[in-house]
């Protein structure tokens, strides 16, 4: 591996000094690499202060330092904004572009460069993480369908974090394969608050060699990364853990209504859940969500749903029964019905709610 050096004019910032900075990129084996380009950043940053620091020398010249941007991050919704605000503070030189332009300001302040349009974001990139709503919205910033499509993903490594259906993924996955790019599925588990912290667990599938080379630039996101094989392999892993993770909130939900009706102390209901083999990092979130009753959103109703159908379309697809699943897309689609689209998951507690008023 070298360390190239480059003089010529860039953009980094806008800094006087006395002549051109050296473009620094990590090369191997006649390829930049994503997961190291952050020492070029701070190469360039560096030479940048040892010129604003040299005496004697008279600033004549406009220096605009320019570190090709080898990371692109579409979609900061309320997973990816946290996301992304990790691998900026984590070094990564960051490349943002969002739907609604206003979700890009924090990570303007905290370093990242944003971009006009997606075709910009490709276009500066080497990799491009995606963590958009649904396969609609892929599709639309991929341009697929449209000639510019090769264009965005020749010479890319796509990184999918987004839950999508896994016959999807396979059939994007060939697209991007089919016109020079490369892709890796990498779903993450865990809501806002594990995203803040950049505890995030993510489950990686795709050609080997392309997952290797992405492993490192999750790192400041996700604590952990199990791969899984070939895709679609993690998005079936994924839907496993939402099924289990759905079902599981359900039940404790309709487990602190239970004790509510029946007059039980809550706060005691809940220590002693901690207190248990049951306990677990959801449930005390969860719980303490429930006794507050605070439906500010981690992961919302109209996303859990939408995670509930993925996993029902993949059980129909396989032959495979889902009755405890069947039961909670009921319940959240009722939640939805009340308005709550966007709440907490555990607003499901008022589709509970009206069923019980319904019997009495």
């Amino acid at each position: 591996m070298a360390l190239r050096l480059q003089g010529g004019p860039q953009r980094l910032s806008n800094r006087d000094a006395c002549g051109p900075a050296p473009v620094c990129t990590t090369v191997q084996d006649g390829h930049r690499h994503p997961g190291l380009v952050f020492l070029a950043m701070r190469c360039a940053r560096s030479w940048a202060r040892h010129q604003r620091q040299e005496p004697g020398i008279q600033k004549k010249h406009r220096l605009e330092v320019e570190v090709h941007v080898d990371v692109g991050f579409i979609g900061l919704g309320v997973m990816g904004q946290p996301m992304a605000l990790n691998l900026v503070k984590a070094g990564t030189p960051l490349l943002v572009w969002n739907r609604s332009p206003w979700k890009c300001g924090i990570l303007a302040e905290a370093g990242a460069a944003v971009a006009k349009n997606p075709a910009e974001v490709f276009a500066r990139s080497e990799a491009v993480i995606l963590m958009l709503v649904d396969g609609a919205a892929i599709d639309a910033v991929l341009a697929r369908g449209d000639r510019a499509f090769g264009d965005r993903v020749k010479g890319c490594t796509l990184i999918n974090m987004a839950t999508t259906s896994p016959s999807y993924s396979k059939a994007l996955e060939a697209d991007v394969r089919a016109e020079g790019g490369r892709y890796v599925e990498a779903p993450v588990s865990g809501s806002r608050q594990p995203a803040e912290a950049g505890q995030l667990v993510a489950m990686l599938a795709g050609e080997p060699k392309d997952v290797a080379s992405v492993r490192s630039l999750l790192v400041p996101m996700c604590r952990d990364a199990i791969v899984c094989g070939p895709a679609p392999n993690a998005l079936l892993m994924k839907l496993a853990v939402n099924l289990f993770l759905i079902t599981m909130v359900t039940g404790l939900v309709e487990a602190v209504h239970f004790a509510g009706r029946h007059g039980l102390d809550l706060a005691q209901l809940v220590a002693v859940l901690d207190a248990g083999p049951m306990a677990s990092d959801v449930s005390r979130v969860k719980a303490a969500k429930l006794v507050a009753q605070d439906f500010a959103v981690q992961a919302a109703i109209s996303n859990v749903l939408e995670n509930n159908r993925l996993v029902a379309e993949a059980a129909r697809e396989a032959g495979i029964a889902s009755p405890l699943l069947d039961v909670c897309h009921a319940l959240y689609s009722e939640t939805q019905a009340l308005g709550l689209e966007g709440a907490d998951m555990v607003a499901v507690i008022r589709a509970i709610e009206q069923r019980t008023a319904a019997i009495v």
